[in-house]
């Protein structure tokens, strides 16, 4: 006789769901028997989850969250709503503050059990960083309207397609000298696999995880130049690494075409890690896995030559 799945036949929608993170919750909450509605501007980028899917397991609905119509006609009949939206650019206290809080009340008319928002650590009301200002928006809008909300705040999350270590990757594997903005800066980069567990386990069981907060660190804290030397090593290349002072770095944020922003630069300065004040991984059941299990795998196709690469520093560039 076949086992009963945690989420069986429990439909749950998942706003911002075509995006990297989403991919990996709407397979979290597939394995458990879940009905996935994905809920987003361009849904038809999570396609490729189509053959993980049993028949009417996975819906897409496009959505605009800013237009509470949209937002209303996807949550309906949703046993559980998931948000995952985030942007560095645009209006972020609608997108990531008004929006959220929307989406919670509509969520709470429409019946749902369970409501998970994903903010981020750093967020702060009292900020002068737009971002961090408006993720504390929106933890208190989803609050406010649903109660039995949980809130997930992760740290930085990298994983194989990400666009965070691919982007120093790239870098790296580009040129011999290269400047590091932040260098002292500690960072508890979390796996993207160890968020979507974490995610799905809160809506499984909300009457355990809901009204609470879970900051999602990784198990070890890395700087960046430490970061940066690791996915080098990982490549096989030798390379010269600069600490840039943070003056210059501030500079550097503000110029266009740059790989990073002046809201993501304020917030790396001081450090993304968690604060113990609450609880994570832990409390969730779930065993963070460190950046080392896989970055000498990914690092492959940056590697001179390939896979073939992997232990011939000397013919690297």
């Amino acid at each position: 006789m076949a086992t009963s799945k945690p989420l069986e036949n429990k439909l749950v929608t998942v706003f911002g769901g075509s995006g990297f993170v989403g991919n990996y919750v709407a397979q979290a909450l597939l394995e458990r028997g879940a009905r996935v509605r994905i809920a987003s501007r361009n849904p038809e980028k999570s396609f490729s989850l189509k053959p993980l899917a049993n028949l009417g397991q996975l819906q897409f609905q496009r959505c605009d969250i800013t237009n509470p119509r949209s937002l209303q006609a996807a949550v309906a009949g949703s046993d559980a709503v998931i948000n995952l939206v985030g942007a560095f650019s645009g209006d972020l206290a609608r997108l990531m503050g008004d929006a959220p809080g929307e989406m919670a009340r509509l969520a709470k008319a429409a019946g749902a059990g369970a409501f998970v928002h994903v903010s981020a650590i750093g967020g702060d009301a009292r900020s002068n960083v737009g971002y961090a200002r408006a993720k504390a928006l929106g933890e208190a809008a989803v609050q406010k309207n649903f109660p039995n909300a949980t809130i997930v705040r992760p740290s930085v999350i990298f994983g194989k397609d990400d666009n965070f270590i691919n982007m120093f990757a790239g870098l790296i594997q580009l040129a011999p000298v290269l400047p590091v903005f932040g260098p002292e800066a500690e960072m508890q980069i979390t796996f993207v696999d160890d968020v979507a567990e974490a995610i799905a386990a809160a809506v499984t069981d909300p009457g355990k995880h809901g009204g609470k907060t879970y900051e999602l660190g990784g198990p070890e804290k890395l700087t960046m130049l430490e970061l940066n030397r690791r996915i080098a090593a990982a490549q096989g290349r030798k390379r010269t690494f600069i600490p840039m002072p943070d003056g210059v770095s501030a500079t550097f944020a503000t110029l266009p075409l740059t790989p990073m922003s002046r809201d993501q630069w304020a917030l790396l300065k001081p450090g993304n890690t968690v604060s113990g004040d609450y609880p994570g991984y832990k409390e969730l059941g779930i065993e963070p896995r460190p950046l080392g299990l896989f970055l000498d795998r990914w690092m492959d196709r940056y590697r001179k030559h390939g896979r073939f690469g992997k232990d011939t520093l000397s013919a690297a560039n």
